[in-house]
Formats: C-alpha cells, sequence, structure tokens
C-alpha cells in the first residue's frame, strides 16, 4: 500500500464532465514538516442555524450556570454533545422590538436575526435591513472556497409582498442579507444544494451520452470515476481511508436525493410536474439538509452556512410528532398546557434534529481534532417567548471551539439585555473579519473562553 507524503493544494477537487468535487482535508495537503509537528492546519467554518417562533423557555434554560449545567427537557438531546455547546443566557436583540412601529414581530425577528439593525417597515420595494453577519464573514472566507456562502432552508419564501403586519416577505423569508436592500435567497431543493456543491450530473458535454441521461442520472461519482483513482494511487493509506469513507458519504447523501426524487415522482397524480429533490416528509428534509450541511463543511466547499428551518412566523404542521396545529398558532397558546405541551414538542424536534448534526461534525475527524473543532454553530431566534413576541433572554446556542479560541460545556449567563450582536463581534473577530461595531454591538463578548 502507499505511504508517500506527497503533499496536494487544499483546494484541489476531483474533476469530471459536468462536475467538480472539493475534497476533504487530508494529511496530503500539508506539509512534511507540519505532519510531523502534529500541526495540520484546518480552517474555521461557521453556520447559523434559525428556529421561528421562540421556544418554552423554562424547558430550555439550564438552571445551573458553568461546567456541570443541566439539560432541561427541550435540551436533552444534546446529552451527548453537551460539552461541545455553550448555552448563552440574556442575550437580547433589541432591534427587533417595535421601536415605535408597531405589529410585525416574526418579520422582526428574521429580518433582525443576523443583522442587528431596525428593518425599514414597508411591505414595497424599498426594503431596507443591513449586511448580515454571515456575509461579512463571506466577504473574507469566501475567497478561499468554491462558494462564498451557502444559504439554505425546508420552506419556501417569497421576496415580496406583505407577510406580517405590513413588513414584507423578505424579512420573513431571509435572515441572509448581501446588502441591505439585497436579501440572499435560501435554497430549499436538496437536488439544487447538492449541485452547486458538486455540478449537476446531467450537465454533459459528451452529445453521445444524451440519450443515457435521459434515461438515468449518472452520480456524480461516476464523473470523477478517473480523477478519483488517480489520487488515491498518490496518497498514503491514512488518506486513502480517508478519501474511501468520504466517497461513501457523498454516494450515500446523492442516493437519497436520488431516492427522494423517486418517491415524489410515486406520490403525484399523472401529468404533475416533479418537485425534484424536496422530501415529502418534513423531517426527512430537514435531516437531508443538515447532512449537505455537514458535507459542505467537510470539504471546505464553504466556510459560511446559513438555515432557516421555517421561515419567520411559520405556521407549519409537525404531523410526524403528532402535532397537527400549526406552529405560530400555537406560540401563542396563552398559559394554555396542551398548547405548550405541544410547542415543546416542535421544540425537542428541533433540537433533536440540531444534536444529530453536531454529533456528525464531532464524529468527523480532522487535524488532530474534529471537524466541529474548527467551527462555530449558532443555532437560535430573535424571538425568546412566542406567546408574548419577547426579544430579551434569547434561546442562543453556540457549538463548536472555533480552533480552540472557545471553551465549550458551560451554560454563562449574561446582563440581561446584553445585545446579540456582541456575539457576533466575537464571531467576525474569530474568522479574521474583524469589524468596529456591528448592529447595536457594545463591544466584544466576554466569557466564550477561560
Amino acid at each position: 500500500m502507499n505511504n508517500t507524503r506527497t503533499t496536494l493544494s487544499r483546494r484541489m477537487v476531483l474533476r469530471g464532465v459536468g462536475a467538480a468535487l472539493s475534497m476533504p482535508l487530508l494529511e496530503a495537503m500539508s506539509s512534511s514538516k507540519a505532519l510531523a509537528a502534529g500541526d495540520v492546519a484546518a480552517p474555521l467554518r461557521t453556520a447559523f442555524v434559525y428556529v421561528p417562533n421562540g421556544v418554552i423557555m423554562d424547558q430550555w434554560t439550564p438552571t445551573k450556570l458553568g461546567r456541570g449545567y443541566d439539560l432541561p427537557a427541550t435540551l436533552q438531546p444534546l446529552a451527548a454533545v453537551k460539552d461541545d455547546v455553550l448555552v448563552l443566557s440574556g442575550l437580547a436583540h433589541d432591534k427587533a422590538k417595535a421601536n415605535g412601529d408597531g405589529a410585525g414581530d416574526h418579520a422582526r425577528c428574521g429580518g433582525t436575526f443576523l443583522t442587528g439593525v431596525q428593518v425599514r417597515k414597508t411591505s414595497g420595494k424599498d426594503i431596507r435591513a443591513g449586511i448580515s453577519v454571515d456575509q461579512i464573514m463571506a466577504t473574507r472566507a469566501g475567497g478561499s472556497t468554491r462558494l462564498s456562502s451557502l444559504e439554505i432552508g425546508c420552506e419556501p419564501g417569497r421576496q415580496a409582498g406583505n407577510c406580517d403586519s405590513g413588513y414584507s416577505c423578505a424579512y420573513s423569508s431571509n435572515i441572509s442579507w448581501r446588502t441591505p436592500a439585497m436579501p440572499m435567497a435560501k435554497e430549499v431543493d436538496p437536488r439544487q444544494v447538492f449541485n452547486r456543491l458538486f455540478g449537476d450530473p446531467t450537465q454533459v458535454a459528451s452529445k453521445r451520452e444524451a440519450a443515457e441521461q435521459a434515461s438515468r442520472r449518472k452520480s456524480v461519482l461516476d464523473l470523477v470515476r478517473a480523477d478519483a483513482a488517480d489520487l488515491r494511487r498518490e496518497l498514503g493509506s491514512s488518506d486513502q481511508r480517508k478519501l474511501d469513507e468520504y466517497l461513501d458519504s457523498v454516494r450515500e447523501i446523492e442516493r437519497r436525493v436520488q431516492n427522494t426524487e423517486q418517491t415524489n415522482r410515486k406520490n403525484l397524480p399523472p401529468d404533475t410536474d416533479v418537485p425534484e429533490g424536496v422530501p415529502s416528509e418534513y423531517a426527512d428534509h430537514v435531516r437531508l439538509m443538515y447532512d449537505l450541511m455537514a458535507l459542505a463543511l467537510r470539504t471546505d466547499s464553504t466556510r459560511v452556512i446559513s438555515f432557516m428551518h421555517a421561515n419567520a412566523g411559520s405556521n407549519r404542521s409537525y404531523r410526524q410528532i403528532g402535532v397537527n396545529e400549526g406552529h405560530h398558532s400555537l406560540s401563542h397558546h396563552q398559559g394554555n398546557k396542551v398548547n405548550i405541551r405541544k410547542l415543546a414538542q416542535i421544540n425537542h424536534f428541533h433540537m433533536t434534529e440540531h444534536a444529530r448534526f453536531i454529533q456528525q461534525l464531532k464524529d468527523t475527524p480532522e487535524a488532530g481534532g474534529s471537524l466541529l473543532d474548527h467551527c462555530m454553530v449558532l443555532y437560535g431566534c430573535a424571538i425568546s417567548d412566542g406567546n408574548r413576541h419577547s426579544h430579551i433572554d434569547l434561546p442562543i446556542l453556540l457549538a463548536g471551539r472555533a480552533g480552540g479560541t472557545i471553551t465549550p460545556g458551560r451554560h454563562v449567563r449574561y446582563k440581561r439585555e446584553t445585545p446579540l450582536c456582541n456575539l457576533f463581534m466575537s464571531m467576525l473577530n474569530r474568522m479574521n473579519t474583524p469589524v468596529d461595531s456591528f448592529g447595536d454591538s457594545t463591544g466584544q463578548l466576554d466569557q466564550l473562553s477561560v
């Protein structure tokens, strides 16, 4: 077996006609000197995950501070990754409050979440938010990857019209903003996300294959097979195993995307357009999008991702967990114990899928540690109590170690109404995109490391 130490470019991709497959971090991508010292550099990545309508806070907030914090019912799914997560209490988004603008808290929640600004109340074309934290990161980190950023979600949105008390649907449908007037529309189709990451296997140059392509999708791995075989011969045994595991994971996700398309076709009446790639079951959709996120981070296809479980103010039902009522309607529970219980079920479902994603990053080896060690994954919302539309003491989690600059495994409580934008300032600094201020920030957030 080949044990040579060929040095490869970190930006190397496997290429085939119509496909370009980014590579995970391999030992061969670092110099022999660095390997001998045990110092295999890994880039820092950041993901932002948004959930709508707040949470049941007394089933979210730990009673104990510091290490050894407890896990209330909603956070129970984090048990296996508890030491990799910071629970941050006391943070607030003042600009998600009305501040004289009246109703529309859900739209403001979406528009303010990653921008930290008071969005303009309008349902017309004159929308105005701010440049979001992820897009500031993308201006610097994006030049080193195939995609500067990736924006995905599980619920289609609209970019115009009135979606919440006179606020444009653009605010409810997007958390990522490239400019104050230009939201980054999210992609909800897993097939399109896969194609953005690895290329579209159906888009090949050879006319000779046209008939075959019409009847059968080629796997992206089929298209890069020769390049992969050549690369494998140059790698040491450890990297060969990593390459094989990676290619297997790509194949598995691609197969799930294809199975979803086939299932959708079976469930549709004749002569109906096929909604390619979007699973009919919401739980399957969420899990597939999380898996694509993990793959994008693992391959360094992008270092900045935003993911919306659903739009701000979403009234989606969760029949797969026995909740038939709409999420937004339930959030105005007015103390009804049955509705509170159902909301807690929704919160628990979201956290279960998120915990699985965190575990997946933790289980991915990278540079003497794990992929999670080189990530910051923020999870939360700009509403805490959906019944009262409260924008203080927000439900915020931060997973990962940010290359050793964050010490997770703790519950930290900050002074009441500490700006969430202070956390964004600290994350920007760690991503080597420091700014003098962001939104309503008052400075860097302390206590992220000990």
